[in-house]
């Protein structure tokens, strides 16, 4: 009896665990994060950051920069505080291991600056420090999920949709050459990139729409 009374724990747990696997996605999946596309819920996160100077600083660099969370965890006080807009800034890449300089504009000077004359810290330290340390990538995924939920925004998001928008507002709002896109990415092939940036049926969808024979 007891034999048959543990064999059904077994099998009891055994299903518990099974069906909690399920709600896991498939080995080799994964979900696609979306960019901002909307200019104006852009400007509202910037809004409701205003008086999170540091929070505001990693937003500002994701969107114009396109580096991954990672790599932005890992600039130190001491690579930027003394950058004005044009310079350059280099940081190696987490997937590639390779170098990769992006050109600073305005906004990440002035959202830089700002941030490091209301919270001063050493050179030596990690720009994006919270009171635990360094911020994690699983903490900025977090984070732009909340800034996009707080401004109404509907969909997935999470840590790549800095990357992402920076990536499509170049392409759908100033028209920058697919080309160019595909090398800052590192991608291998065009419909890479607009797969990526969630702009594939769009463009085809244009493409359809924008002459009438």
């Amino acid at each position: 009896m007891q034999a048959k009374f543990d064999l059904s724990n077994k099998q009891t747990n055994k299903a518990r665990k099974s069906k909690q696997v399920s709600f896991r996605p498939a080995k080799g999946s994964s979900i696609k994060v979306e960019p901002i596309k909307d200019l104006k819920a852009i400007k509202r996160i910037k809004q409701i950051l205003a008086d999170k100077p540091r929070d505001l600083c990693l937003f500002t660099l994701g969107i114009n920069t396109a580096y991954r969370a990672g790599e932005l965890l890992s600039i130190k006080v001491g690579q930027v505080e003394h950058l004005n807009a044009g310079d350059s800034l280099t940081i190696k890449q987490t997937k590639t291991g390779k170098l990769r300089s992006v050109t600073l504009n305005q906004n990440c000077i002035n959202s830089i600056h700002s941030y490091l004359t209301q919270i001063p810290l050493k050179r030596s330290q990690s720009l994006f420090t919270g009171q635990r340390g360094v911020l994690t990538v699983s903490s900025v995924n977090r984070l732009v999920k909340r800034w996009c939920g707080d401004v109404g925004l509907r969909g997935n998001y999470g840590s790549h949709t800095l990357r992402k928008t920076f990536g499509y507002q170049q392409r759908v709002k100033q028209g920058a050459p697919l080309p160019l896109l595909v090398e800052a990415f590192g991608h291998t092939t065009q419909k890479q990139t607009l797969d990526y940036l969630c702009i594939q049926e769009e463009e085809i969808r244009d493409l359809y729409l924008s002459m009438e024979l």
